[in-house]
């Protein structure tokens, strides 16, 4: 399988695989177009098993053929565990958690920029830039250190502290914009217009977009090759989302899976829920919203792929959910208490909408549920301070026992 031409969603032109990412005759988003003929399923799988322990084990479906050496950053291959104690809290039968927290910079813009910027080393570019909410900055800096690029990256200037830490410690040129990411992006998109950089999630947004097809395709071979019932998957762009069920679909066309594609769950914070408030109001077009959430790295208040969410959802027996950001923090402290995995607030929105549909019985008794997890708690501190209580005590074993025996005694007593 190779890749073919840049291919329009909504009227079908196509283009060459160029830095290009709108459709000049309607003006649609483009995404890259395959050829499938000729590959046969059984050698695939056998080559993707042998292959590579990053997300190039899957080349063969990737707009860009695998470096001839191994990044120093190989993203992909992730856990995914069976988190027995997280579905008996929710009384759900199987849960599963794919944790993409484990990536190089610990959340799965690994992968998209991991795929971009080999795409634009390819195209001849030797700059690269991003508009990013935080989780990408880290990935971008941190991608184009080790690939010797110069590197501009642009956040909202109340970005998380320690995702700003995370990206500026790469020497990448940090600029903090005064607005939120809809500004960010505005800006970048005006930028790549005027600039001979690779903006990763601008003019080559189709070839980064493409990165998180692999979550899907690692999510259906750690389940030996089995499609699971559900996913419950965190919404800002729509993209994510939208590719993972891609995934699916290109492996079950070409014969790597059986079945159909799972309920595709999408989750967003109630403060910024144009795609859950579209898909709960039966409209095909998101109306933008101004974000106000701590779930700043899923706060896209205009998102480019919200339509195709909302209708993959529908299409797929789901739904987009939106939770409080009390629920976020609740979700947070559910998901380490009972996995033992501290996820970002963004993790917190998928595990909170996640107990959503448990509680309201929206989830089959019968069913295998996957969970993305998307950035490592460490990045948003902030959200959990005041969560849990510490006990201080005196350098002695007699205060110890005190303070515990008692609080033991206490327990007892209820």
């Amino acid at each position: 399988m190779t890749a073919e031409a840049l291919q329009c969603k909504e009227c079908r032109e196509r283009y060459p695989l160029d830095a290009r990412y709108a459709c000049d005759k309607c003006f649609g988003p483009l995404e890259v177009a395959y050829d499938f003929s000729g590959l046969d399923a059984a050698s695939a799988r056998r080559k993707i098993q042998a292959g590579a322990q990053s997300l190039w084990r899957y080349a063969d479906f990737l707009p860009v053929a695998a470096p001839a050496l191994p990044s120093a950053l190989a993203a992909g291959v992730t856990p995914i565990i069976r988190a027995d104690g997280l579905a008996e809290r929710l009384g759900l039968r199987e849960v599963w958690v794919k944790n993409d927290a484990a990536n190089p910079t610990h959340s799965f813009k690994d992968r998209v920029v991991t795929v971009a910027l080999a795409k634009a080393r390819e195209l001849g570019y030797e700059v690269v830039a991003c508009a990013s909410t935080g989780n990408l900055a880290n990935a971008v800096a941190a991608h184009a250190a080790a690939a010797g690029l110069e590197s501009y990256v642009f956040v909202p200037a109340d970005l998380e502290e320690q995702k700003i830490l995370a990206t500026g410690i790469y020497g990448t040129n940090l600029v903090a914009v005064r607005g939120n990411y809809d500004d960010v992006n505005r800006l970048c998109t005006e930028l790549s217009s005027e600039r001979d950089w690779a903006f990763v999630n601008v003019n080559v947004r189709p070839y980064y977009a493409e990165g998180s097809k692999t979550l899907g395709f690692e999510i259906a071979e750690q389940l030996g090759f089995e499609l699971p019932d559900r996913v419950v998957v965190p919404v800002a762009s729509g993209s994510l989302f939208t590719k993972i069920a891609r995934g699916f679909e290109e492996w079950l066309e070409v014969g790597l899976l059986e079945g159909e594609v799972p309920t595709m769950n999408g989750a967003q914070a109630e403060g910024c829920s144009p795609v859950a408030q579209a898909f709960e109001a039966g409209r095909d077009i998101c109306r933008p919203v101004k974000p106000d959430t701590i779930a700043k790295s899923l706060a896209i208040g205009n998102p480019a792929d919200g339509p195709y969410a909302v209708e993959l959802a529908r299409r797929s027996g789901g739904a987009i959910d939106a939770v409080s950001d009390d629920e976020i923090r609740e979700g947070i402290k559910l998901l380490a208490e009972t996995a033992g995995i501290f996820t970002e607030t963004a993790g917190g929105v998928t595990t909170a909408v996640l107990k959503k549909l448990a509680d309201e019985g929206r989830i089959g008794s019968d069913e295998r549920v996957v969970l993305v997890i998307t950035g490592e708690g460490l990045k948003t501190l902030d959200a959990v301070r005041g969560s849990f209580e510490t006990t201080e005590i005196e350098p002695t074993a007699d205060a110890f026992g005190e303070r515990f025996e008692r609080g033991a005694l206490a327990a007892e007593a209820l």
